[in-house]
């Protein structure tokens, strides 16, 4: 075991897009175990863009200010115990944060189950992003088969995972991602069916030409702009899901929201998803998600990062779009 616990410390609240510098890298002591607590050295770390939201404190999993430790999903492999339900070498999820060691009380976390390999999985695909596009697509949005499907940042760990779950239950998939490349990915990897760069192309035209029929249903990670574009061209009964709001997440004002005449034109059904309200979903998630990997019907992307101390540069390009999949910094 090391003799030291690096931790990434909030220094500044940035104004903006996050940089690398509104961070510091704090040295502390490995913490000792209590009663009934564990000690786990972290061995991934997932970066998420809903921290941004944490850092700016409207968030509903917390607020991080100036000199907090950050917060995050972490695997953990346990070192000490004294708790009866965590042996050492278990390999858990729980809030570890951004730090090499942390400890847990054994009341928030869950075992990585054997099957997940690499283990970092659990915290993308088969973990919390997972169960986001799972319960938010089949739960929510109910797809039909024959439907057309448009999910946004639809390369991203939520996103791709949307468009491969419609394309398995039959959907016409459709994807808006921010580079040629992530679009050829959605397409030749994905298996989506088309995917628009909205960098490079007028987003309501492209949306007109490749769901001339209207989108039936919507899986929004975005909002602003793009959710404007498409809330105007949904079919007659459309769902649409709202998961994300990235293109609010580093500006200091809320944005104006799309016009509510075309959600009652369209006669569309909008619900708000929290992936916390879908926890008793998990175990079939899991079991479909493994059972899909094993098949060959979902692919994905890791975007990992060497070393807690460079986390700060991850977040940096996480919250800037120049992540390409699941932002996972490996610690350990």
């Amino acid at each position: 075991m090391a003799s030291e616990n690096k931790q990434i410390h909030l220094k500044t609240r940035p104004e903006g897009e996050p940089q690398a510098d509104h961070f510091e890298v704090i040295t502390a002591e490995i913490p000792k175990p209590g009663d009934g607590e564990a000690l786990c050295q972290i061995r991934y770390l997932s970066l998420d863009p809903y921290m941004r939201g944490q850092i700016s404190g409207r968030h509903i999993s917390g607020v991080v200010n100036p000199g907090d430790l950050l917060m995050g999903e972490t695997v953990g492999e346990v070192v000490e115990s004294n708790n009866s339900e965590l042996a050492v070498g278990d390999l858990i999820t729980f809030r570890g944060g951004w730090q090499q060691y942390a400890l847990t009380d054994g009341s928030d976390f869950q075992p990585v189950d054997p099957r997940i390999d690499p283990p970092s999985l659990a915290l993308g695909i088969l973990g919390m992003p997972g169960l986001t596009a799972y319960a938010g697509l089949l739960h929510l949005g109910e797809p039909k088969e024959g439907d057309t499907l448009m999910v946004s940042a639809s390369s991203g760990p939520v996103g791709s995972m949307v468009g491969q779950i419609g394309r398995i239950k039959g959907c016409r998939v459709i994807g808006i991602a921010g580079s040629d490349e992530k679009c050829r990915w959605c397409v030749e990897e994905a298996g989506f069916e088309a995917c628009i760069n909205y960098k490079t192309e007028n987003l309501a035209d492209a949306i007109d030409r490749h769901c001339p029929d209207g989108v039936n249903v919507y899986f929004d990670n975005v909002g602003g702009d793009t959710l404007e574009a498409v809330i105007w061209r949904l079919a007659l009964g459309a769902r649409v899901v709202l998961c994300g709001l990235s293109s609010q997440y580093n500006t200091a004002e809320m944005p104006p929201g799309p016009n509510p005449g075309s959600i009652i034109r369209a006669r569309a059904i909008v619900r708000g998803l929290v992936v916390y309200d879908h926890q008793d979903k998990k175990p079939a998630m899991l079991e479909d998600v493994l059972s899909w990997l094993q098949a060959g019907d979902i692919k994905y992307r890791e975007d990992i990062t060497e070393g807690i101390e460079n986390a700060p540069q991850a977040f940096a390009r996480l919250m800037s779009g120049k992540n390409f999949g699941k932002t996972i910094v490996k610690v350990s």
